[in-house]
């Protein structure tokens, strides 16, 4: 007869193998699901449940990509790159939208832009209070008025919250309360959203940077 010890240990190996395939099943129908809905901005006539006459599920995703990417294609050469310059001047010079256009891509060009540290460099740093620690992104340095009321070499650094690292809080702390960590930023968010549970393997620290 099994044992009641036995049968625990078996459920909970059960659970360590089925939770994270569900997990990542369900965000992956999640993101599907999200880019499927791409798939209402075409026209009734157009849309592929009506062309092929049933519901495929992620052909909203593959669409989603391959539109990506063939805007991508054609904004790197000359003509390309002047119509979205056209594009641009013409979204700036709406009320509301221009500054709230301008604000997004700012950011965006500073996240996904290949000559950006922003997001690229892990951090330790003392927070909530000194003896706490908790690690952080490099995003930049202080700029605008900022740096006419501050003294010293400062680096801003965003502070993400356990187990959503999407939300979290934005710093600027003194460079020389940073330490940079040989971490990736993948492993370092794994660390945060597992909730210290999946560490890093080889953890070392050194100095930051004094570029940023």
């Amino acid at each position: 007869m099994i044992k009641k010890a036995t049968l625990k240990t078996y459920f909970l190996t059960g659970l360590l193998v089925l939770v994270p395939l569900a997990i990542t099943l369900w965000l992956l129908g999640l993101v599907i699901g999200t880019l499927d809905q791409t798939l209402t901005l075409l026209p009734e006539a157009w849309r592929p449940e009506r062309v092929l006459g049933f519901y495929l599920p992620g052909i909203g995703a593959v669409l989603s990509v391959g539109f990506i990417l063939i805007v991508g294609i054609f904004t790197q050469n000359f003509i390309g790159q002047a119509l979205v310059q056209w594009w641009e001047g013409l979204l700036r010079h709406i009320p509301v939208v221009g500054p709230l256009y301008t604000s997004v891509k700012q950011v965006s060009d500073t996240l996904l832009s290949s000559n950006g540290n922003a997001f690229r460099k892990t951090l330790l740093i003392e927070y909530p209070r000194k003896g706490v620690y908790t690690i952080a992104f490099l995003t930049g340095t202080p700029g605008g008025d900022i740096v006419n009321h501050i003294k010293g070499d400062y680096a801003s650094v965003y502070v993400p919250t356990t187990p959503n690292p999407t939300s979290g809080f934005f710093l600027i702390v003194p460079r020389a309360d940073v330490v940079e960590l040989d971490m990736t930023v993948d492993a370092a968010l794994k660390y945060i959203v597992s909730m210290g549970v999946v560490a890093p393997l080889v953890p070392h620290h050194r100095a930051i940077e004094p570029t940023v």
